[in-house]
C-alpha cells in the first residue's frame, strides 16, 4: 500500500445558501495505489470555480452531484508519482479532475499532460485550461463575434470573463467589461485592453451601458445572472446574441433563483440567448488550447491568478468566489 498520507475534504451536507466549513469533513487516509490504466498524482494546485457550488446540489444537472461522503470534486494539476499506464510516466505534469485532496488516483486517459516549461503551473488551470476553453468556445461558437460589434462581458476581471473579453478584442470588437470595484475596472481596461469598464458596485450599470454602448449590445457574455442580466437584456441590439455561461449571483440563494424578466427583448430584437457547458466541447479542446497558447505567446492574451496557500483553507477560499473577493483565476497551492 502507498505510504503517502492523503488529506481530503469530503462533502458531508448539502449547503443551504453560502457554502460553509461545516458542510465538509477534513480527513486523512492512505493515498492508495493506482490500478491498471491508472496513475497516482501529487496535487500541486486546485482550481476553484463557481460551478463547484452547483455540483453540491442534489438534482438534475450536466453532471451528477457530488455524493454525501465523497471527496469534493475539483479540477487540479499535479505531478505523477506512480503510473500503471505506459502513456504517462512518473514525473509528468498532468491536469484533470483531482478532487480536493493531496493525492488523486485517476485514469490516464482522463488526464492531460502539460509542459511546465511553457507557463506558470496555475495558468494551466486558468487561461490555458478550463477557464480559457470556456471563454473560447462560448464566445466564438455561440457569440460568433464580427469585427466592429460591441461585446459586453460580466465578471470581466474573473477567470472566464477576462479571457472572453480579450478574445473579443482580438476579433476586432469593441469590448465593455462589468466588474466590481475601481481596481478591477482599471485592470480590465489598462492591463487587458478592454475599451471601457463599468463598476457595478459604484455606478448605475444601465447608465454605464447606455454611455458605452450607444448602438446597443451585440453580444452579452453573462457570468453573473440576476439584475445585471436583466439590464443587459434591455440594451440589446438587433440580432444580438446572449451567452449564458454562469450565474454566480444566484448560486447561493435560499429561495428560487431570479430568472430574466426582460426576456421579451429577445423577441423585439430578434435576438438569441443560449447556454452551454464547456465539457460538451471536449473533442475540440486541442483546437482551443492551441489558439489560446498562440495568443499568450504573441502577447495578445494576458492572465492573472489569485493564489491562496494551503489545502486546509479550501472552504474559506471557496467563499471568496461568491463574495467577489478574488482577483483573477482563484487557485489553491497544495504543494510545490
Amino acid at each position: 500500500m502507498s505510504t503517502f498520507e492523503n488529506r481530503q475534504f469530503k462533502l458531508i451536507s448539502r449547503p443551504a445558501g453560502m457554502v460553509k466549513r461545516s458542510d465538509f469533513e477534513f480527513v486523512t487516509a492512505p493515498a492508495g495505489e493506482p490500478g491498471p490504466g491508472e496513475v497516482l498524482v501529487r496535487v500541486q494546485y486546485l482550481s476553484l470555480d463557481p460551478a463547484m457550488r452547483g455540483w453540491m446540489n442534489e438534482g438534475k444537472s450536466y453532471v451528477p452531484p457530488v455524493g454525501i461522503g465523497e471527496v469534493m470534486r475539483a479540477g487540479g494539476l499535479g505531478r505523477v508519482v506512480a503510473s500503471n499506464d505506459p502513456s504517462v510516466a512518473v514525473g509528468d505534469t498532468v491536469v484533470g479532475m483531482t478532487g480536493v485532496q493531496d493525492y488523486a488516483i485517476g485514469k490516464a486517459k482522463d488526464l492531460v499532460k502539460v509542459d511546465p516549461r511553457l507557463a506558470p503551473l496555475p495558468r494551466f488551470l486558468g487561461a490555458l485550461g478550463m477557464s480559457g476553453l470556456t471563454a473560447y468556445f462560448g464566445l466564438l461558437d455561440i457569440g460568433q463575434p464580427k469585427e466592429g460589434e460591441t461585446v459586453v462581458v460580466s465578471a470581466a476581471a474573473g477567470a472566464v470573463g477576462a479571457v472572453a473579453g480579450q478574445i473579443a478584442k482580438i476579433k476586432g470588437c469593441r469590448v465593455v467589461g462589468i466588474a466590481g470595484g475601481p481596481d478591477k475596472c482599471r485592470y480590465v481596461v489598462d492591463e487587458l485592453g478592454f475599451d471601457a469598464a463599468i463598476d457595478y458596485k459604484g455606478e448605475d450599470v444601465r447608465a454605464g451601458l447606455a454611455r458605452h454602448c450607444p448602438k446597443g449590445v451585440d453580444i452579452y457574455f453573462d457570468n453573473v445572472g440576476g439584475e445585471i442580466l436583466d439590464v443587459a437584456l434591455s440594451m440589446l441590439a438587433h440580432r444580438a446574441r446572449v451567452i449564458i455561461c454562469g450565474a454566480i449571483s444566484q448560486y447561493n440563494h435560499l429561495e428560487k433563483i431570479q430568472g430574466p424578466r426582460n426576456y421579451l427583448s429577445l423577441l423585439i430584437n430578434q435576438a438569441s440567448m443560449e447556454g452551454f457547458v464547456v465539457f460538451h466541447y471536449a473533442a475540440r479542446y486541442g483546437e482551443g488550447i492551441q489558439a489560446l497558447a498562440g495568443w499568450v505567446m504573441a502577447g495578445k492574451l494576458k492572465a492573472r491568478e489569485d493564489i491562496v496557500e494551503g489545502l486546509e483553507t479550501f472552504p474559506d477560499t471557496l467563499q471568496k468566489l461568491f463574495r467577489g473577493e478574488n482577483f483573477g483565476k482563484l487557485v489553491i497551492k497544495v504543494a510545490d
